[in-house]
């Protein structure tokens, strides 16, 4: 028995009451008595062993608790809500693909690539996700993933997409007055940091021979996209892919400082689970991408 499942009601009731601080306005927004609402209400702190409201001077206002839950009930019901909205095109004339990606090749590569897909296949609906760490494409229903590694993806196919080499970028201000005859003069700016590659620096000098204490200090950025815009910023000096930063570069928001890059082992690949490469809408997506692979 799943004795500590509150009711879809209840959470609800709890989120309209959270959003418009008010049982009554909730009430006419749900279709529902006040006293209904509150009800509700009362019923989840009962399961929850905490009071989720407080009124002060007649003004409903969360607790500490209730603003805690507050956000898991959201993710609650916004899952809920896609669920169904998947099941309700599931099989018929339109159908939902969804697509996991990381998040800045996403942005910079995947989604210029996406253009008239929509034209040449209307009954799909793509759902475009971001991914930065390892998942399970059964459990989260996706369909096709973009990653960086190896080329290899359990009981998925995979196909490469493009190989990647990192190179330093900065604003051109960063260089004013400041000569870079070796790499280690780069140690002068700050260093910005990747939470998904902490080795990178180390890597890029190390492959030129030269080491640095410098490495592996600096702020440290989750996404490319993050460093490329503190690099644009002035924050310092970012290792990033060439490929992701070459808009930036193309208009001269950015500049390479040394023209070393450092080849990396991995690349970027498309993979689709074995047993849906059959799929009309999966092969659909499939080919296009690959149609667009330059």
């Amino acid at each position: 028995m799943r004795r500590h499942l509150p009711s879809l009601n209840g959470l609800q009731c709890f989120e309209a009451a959270a959003r418009h601080l008010s049982f009554t306005r909730a009430a006419d927004e749900l279709s529902l008595t006040q006293s209904a609402v509150s009800k509700q209400v009362a019923q989840l702190e009962a399961m929850l062993q905490h009071p989720l409201f407080r009124r002060i001077r007649k003004r409903l206002h969360l607790t500490p608790e209730g603003a805690v839950y507050l956000s898991e009930a959201r993710k609650i019901l916004a899952q809920v809500e896609m669920s169904t909205r998947y099941m309700q095109s599931y099989g018929g004339e339109s159908q939902v693909l969804n697509v996991a990606t990381l998040p800045t090749f996403g942005a910079r590569w995947l989604i210029p690539r996406l253009k008239g897909f929509r034209f040449r296949h209307p009954d799909i609906n793509l759902n475009i996700l971001h991914r930065s760490e390892p998942f399970d494409m059964a459990q989260e229903r996706v369909e096709v993933a973009f990653f960086f590694g190896h080329g290899a993806w359990p009981r998925a196919e995979c196909i490469k997409l493009l190989d990647e080499e990192l190179v330093a970028v900065c604003a051109p201000g960063a260089l004013e007055g400041m000569a870079v005859d070796e790499p280690l003069d780069l140690t002068r700016l700050v260093l910005l940091q990747s939470a998904t590659r902490p080795e990178a620096w180390h890597d890029w000098f190390a492959a030129q021979g030269q080491y640095t204490e410098h490495s592996y200090h600096g702020p440290r950025f989750d996404t490319f996209y993050m460093s490329l815009r503190a690099a644009q910023a002035g924050c310092g000096v970012a290792l990033v892919p060439r490929f992701l930063a070459q808009e930036e570069l193309d208009e001269g928001k950015l500049v390479v400082p040394w023209s070393f890059a450092l080849r990396s082992r991995d690349g970027y690949y498309m993979a689709y689970p074995e047993h849906m490469a059959e799929l009309d809408k999966v092969r659909a997506f499939i080919d296009w991408i690959r149609e667009r692979i330059d």
